[in-house]
């Protein structure tokens, strides 16, 4: 997503203009050429696309040169670009704005064939199940969550538990005949 160039750089850059109609900076222009690649750089670490960074460093610099003749310590320069960008960026951050697109039904999910997709009832079968799982001991409860919500393999569950590969599918299989057998999860279903 592109974000907008700051629009106050350039208006405050074209008044800059009109106040001082032949102003020029030729330290300006060679620290421009001088540093460009360096602050390029920072720009880029700031934002995930190069367009936007070299966009960002142009609202940056004219920021910038619209303040040249107040910046007393010329040596201190690229801090002051450094942070005209970061104060850029947040600021365009700040003002993302979110696409929304009207519609003229609401994108539901389609509902699965032969399932009924109410999500009140996703939600106390979810609760349940998870109220099922924490009632098993704690090493079954430990292999059934990583197993079935990590999705991990019996192998990574045996690696990540300490034990081999035979525990965790036993271990699995009765907390599974536990869990078919619960009281609680017979309601629901």
């Amino acid at each position: 997503m592109t974000t907008p160039v700051c629009t106050s750089a350039s208006d405050a850059a074209t008044s800059a203009r009109q106040t001082r109609p032949n102003a020029t900076y030729p330290s300006f222009t060679s620290y421009v050429r001088a540093r460009q690649p360096v602050l390029l750089r920072t720009a880029r670490s700031l934002t995930a696309n190069p367009s936007d960074a070299e966009d960002l460093l142009q609202t940056a610099l004219t920021k910038t040169y619209v303040a040249w003749e107040r910046i007393e310590d010329h040596r201190a320069l690229d801090g002051y670009v450094r942070r005209a960008l970061l104060n850029t960026r947040t600021s365009q951050w700040r003002k993302r704005k979110v696409d929304e697109f009207a519609c003229d039904e609401l994108p539901e999910p389609e509902p699965m064939p032969g399932h009924d997709d109410d999500p009140a009832e996703r939600q106390a079968l979810h609760d349940a199940m998870w109220c099922a799982i924490m009632r098993l001991p704690a090493r079954q409860r430990a292999m059934v969550v990583l197993r079935y919500y990590e999705d991990l393999s019996e192998v990574q569950t045996a690696e990540v538990l300490g034990v081999s590969v035979g525990t965790v599918k036993s271990a699995v299989s009765r907390a599974l005949g536990k869990l078919r057998e619960d009281p609680e999860l017979g309601l629901v279903r």
